[in-house]
């Protein structure tokens, strides 16, 4: 037997009162997803333990089988993972985002979706100019990076607001605020001089594309725990594909294999087809591929629902179309969101999310399509979501 996770990244959501109180998933059309859905077993999962953030970070850890209440300690160290740097004694990261200011709101949360070669010219000069032997900056994906601190512990005690939570609103009731923040206040503040006038952004704006105009510092975290490889858990050799760093950290931390497949981005110009073509040639000396997929995420922070329904689409034909064709092993499949990311609020949310378990030894259950209503109606919750894993992988479902 062979197996695959398909992490559709927020593709849940809420009704959209402008498009007749439809979901983005009820909007999209989605044969191969629906088709699922009606052949597997469909209900709903409890991602986010109650009292918990909402993160992708908390959500993707349950959907890969592992608790948050035990192993989830903060989301840049993760990210920091998968980008190589380390975290010793008396260090600390935070998500390093580059955003987009204009009179005082939050214009852009991720700078126009800069390119990463962009980024890391932007990263470099901040580095040069604000860096120390106690401040590091590290380059990321796009508009994502690192920023590390040492000695300076006390920083993780401030309150820091993500930038996509506060898309249009004025920046000044959300900075860093609390014990620990001046230090985060005063990089932010000094960013803006670093980025005004250099090369990437003028070039940007000759363009017409967004620039960077500062640094926003937040999801701080210092070491998390170490933990229990998946083949030691499950008894499988797994292999991950994604185009962000959070999901190849936690991946690394698992112990998986992270798979090199050109073409796999954050964005809606993410190569499906060719994600899905390298994770099941894995499944060759692999038991399980768990392939994530960010692009609705990226379409909901945005609050286009004209692209979440594209990315959904996308999803859809060019990575379940073969999912359900491959010719190969006995496959099983589990498909689902994280979290929610409704349109309206641009942000995520933690209600339970839907899910399809398809393959051998799943039986149908009366869903007609893969959509929050159809796994709602089938009155099935897997809470704690972290055992949806056992779900999949155990033999007599």
């Amino acid at each position: 037997m062979k197996y695959c996770v398909l992490i559709i990244d927020g593709a849940a959501g809420l009704p959209l009162l402008e498009r007749s109180g439809k979901t983005s998933l009820e909007l999209a059309h989605i044969p191969n997803l629906d088709g699922l859905a009606r052949e597997g077993l469909v209900g709903l999962c409890r991602t986010v333990p109650r009292g918990m953030e909402p993160s992708s970070a908390c959500a993707c850890m349950s959907v890969l089988g592992y608790d948050p209440r035990v192993y989830y300690r903060g989301r840049s160290a993760i990210e920091a993972r998968s980008m190589g740097v380390t975290i010793g004694d008396g260090e600390v990261t935070f998500r390093c985002n580059l955003v987009a200011v204009r009179d005082g709101r939050m214009w852009d949360y991720s700078s126009g979706h800069i390119s990463a070669a962009e980024a890391g010219e932007l990263i470099s000069a901040l580095n040069q100019s604000l860096g120390n032997n106690n401040i590091g900056f590290y380059p990321g994906v796009s508009y994502r990076h690192i920023l590390k601190l040492k000695g300076v512990e006390a920083t993780l005690e401030a309150s820091c607001t993500p930038p996509h939570d506060i898309p249009g609103r004025p920046i000044a009731e959300f900075l860093p605020r609390g014990p620990g923040s001046e230090l985060l206040r005063d990089l932010m503040k000094r960013s803006q001089a670093v980025l005004k006038d250099h090369p990437v952004n003028a070039r940007r704006r000759e363009r017409g594309e967004v620039p960077a105009t500062m640094i926003w510092l937040f999801w701080g975290s210092g070491r998390v725990p170490e933990m229990p490889p998946f083949r030691q858990v499950y008894g499988l050799r797994a292999a991950l594909t994604s185009g962000v760093d959070l999901l190849r950290g936690l991946g690394k931390m698992m112990g998986m294999d992270i798979l090199a497949i050109p073409g796999v981005t954050d964005g809606l110009d993410n190569d499906g087809s060719a994600q899905v073509a390298g994770a099941l040639a894995a499944l060759e000396d692999h038991d399980l591929v768990a392939v994530h997929v960010e692009a609705p995420d990226e379409a909901a922070h945005a609050g286009s629902a004209d692209d979440k329904i594209a990315a959904i689409e996308n999803i859809d034909r060019e990575v379940v179309g073969e999912l359900r064709a491959w010719k190969g092993d006995s496959l099983r499949v589990l498909v689902m969101p994280d979290h929610p990311t409704p349109i309206a609020a641009r942000t995520h949310s933690p209600e339970p999310v839907p899910f399809v378990l398809w393959g051998p030894g799943f039986k149908a259950n009366g869903a007609q399509g893969f959509t929050e209503a159809e796994a709602q109606e089938r009155n099935l919750l897997l809470d704690p979501g972290y055992s949806i894993m056992s779900r999949l992988v155990e033999v007599g479902n």
